[in-house]
């Protein structure tokens, strides 16, 4: 594996060098009012602004992003539209039973070719291929896990239609992985290239007559009112679509913990590179380690891998344009080789990270109180970018009032406690990644069972 001179670190992503960023917007320059303020221009604040616009197009809608749309996650992602679910089956059944687990999961599924079918309408092209996802074991210890998964999929009637169980010689005629001794496939997933994503939707919310301003960093949400140092916006509903950067609205610090994920991609790969891997089709990757990795084939015939660097930066602070760090390369770099040693000479071109919302019960939500004027949505978990687009249309669908399939999941209006202060949940989260790390040492070293290292690792945050 080549890092001789080193990647390109940071610069938001690759996806947005590839892509090209796009030119500034106008900013917000003093006060205005209108009907609905959303702040956020990532995918959240911008399938809500799609959805409201569609819904009832007389709607005044603004969009406050602080640097540009899709500056976030929605442009730093993986690239996986999956419906794979935001949070845990048994928090989301407290509520609303087995039924609303299974319409979730349901929901989830068809949001995936919603999505799709959009982008063509819209003329976006964001070079998505609907091909699945595998999930690959690859230690006697992570097939077990897997396979629990499975059954624990089929108690709360989710089936063979959703994902399966393959053998190994079905994985190796989609992709050879080192090691592998099973793997899960859905098919509800598609390959995305994410700035072209956010990018193509910005460009189709403008066309329905949103304003979309940035530079425009909000510091304040009040009932009817978001406050910037370049003035405030007035609105009969004010909608938090931040996600990981949730904290830096005042009062909110402890609401969403922004995690920190981090992401490589290589080269183009030669020919034989491919023919040795045996990935050729556009299936995304990913395995059921404790600390997991994800990846995708690109449009340009590129791996782009990502995982956990630095889970948690104090203070709930986030990166600086995307920078990561050495070691997180290295580490990275070294969970690609281990996949597929036949990248071993390829050169790692662009490293970057960004941060995804986490709440207190590491499950997403969407609300929106009528009385105040106030919602929000978020809290993804790292399975965000087919879920933005669940939340965005389900927001827009409460803050019209309109009674529907989506506003009765049982992800609306859920009530959780904020995190701990600091530096209690500093400790909790690096302590729990420290657990997962051990415990994908032993269950590499021959471990038949998975580790309790990582069960501890989940009661000590809450996960």
């Amino acid at each position: 594996m080549d890092v001789t001179n080193g990647p390109i670190n940071g610069g938001v992503s690759f996806w947005w060098s590839q892509a090209g960023r796009p030119e500034p917007r106008p900013a917000l320059d003093g006060d205005l009012d209108c009907d609905v303020c959303i702040v956020g221009g990532g995918l959240t604040g911008l399938w809500t602004a799609y959805w409201l616009a569609h819904l009832d197009p007389s709607l005044d809608i603004v969009v406050l992003e602080a640097e540009f749309a899709g500056f976030g996650a929605s442009g730093r992602n993986g690239g996986w539209l999956s419906a794979e679910l935001a949070g845990n089956k048994e928090r989301y059944a407290r509520t609303h039973g087995q039924a609303g687990v299974e319409s979730l999961v349901s929901a989830m599924e068809r949001a995936v070719d919603e999505v799709i079918d959009i982008c063509r309408e819209e003329g976006v092209d964001a070079d998505i291929v609907k091909s699945g996802v595998l999930y690959v074991a690859r230690s006697p210890a992570q097939l077990v896990r897997m396979r629990e998964g499975l059954s624990d999929d089929a108690r709360w009637g989710i089936g063979e239609n959703h994902q399966r169980e393959l053998d190994i010689g079905e994985m190796n005629a989609r992709m050879r992985v080192d090691s592998a001794r099973g793997a899960v496939f859905s098919p509800h997933a598609a390959r995305v290239q994410p700035a072209r994503l956010v990018g193509g939707i910005a460009e189709a919310v403008e066309r329905r007559g949103v304003r979309i301003l940035e530079r425009a960093r909000v510091t304040r949400i009040d009932p009817g009112s978001a406050t910037t140092a370049h003035g405030t916006v007035r609105a009969r509903a004010v909608l938090r679509c931040l996600e990981g950067y949730t904290a830096g609205i005042s009062g909110q610090r402890r609401t969403w913990l922004p995690m920190n994920s981090a992401m490589i991609v290589t080269e183009p790969l030669r020919d034989d590179v491919w023919d040795a891997i045996g990935w050729r089709g556009s299936e995304l990757l990913g395995d059921v380690a404790n600390a997991y990795c994800y990846a995708q084939r690109t449009a340009d015939g590129r791996i782009a891998l990502g995982g956990r660097g630095i889970p948690y930066r104090f203070g709930s602070r986030t990166d600086t344009d995307g920078q990561t760090q050495a070691w997180t390369i290295e580490s990275l770099t070294r969970t690609l080789l281990s996949l597929f040693p036949a990248t071993r000479d390829a050169r790692i071109d662009h490293a970057w990270c960004g941060v995804l919302g986490v709440p207190r019960d590491w499950c997403a939500s969407v609300s929106f109180d009528p009385q105040a004027g106030l919602g929000s949505a978020g809290g993804y978990v790292g399975s965000g970018l087919t879920t933005t687009y669940l939340a965005g249309r389900t927001l827009a669908d409460l803050v019209l009032g309109r009674s529907s399939e989506l506003t009765a999941l049982p992800w609306v209006d859920r009530r959780v406690r904020r995190w701990e202060p600091e530096p209690l949940r500093w400790l909790g989260v690096r302590a729990m990644y420290g657990l997962y790390r051990a415990a994908d040492r032993r269950e590499d070293a021959g471990l038949s069972r998975p580790s309790r290292l990582a069960r501890i690792g989940d009661r000590l945050t809450g996960r």
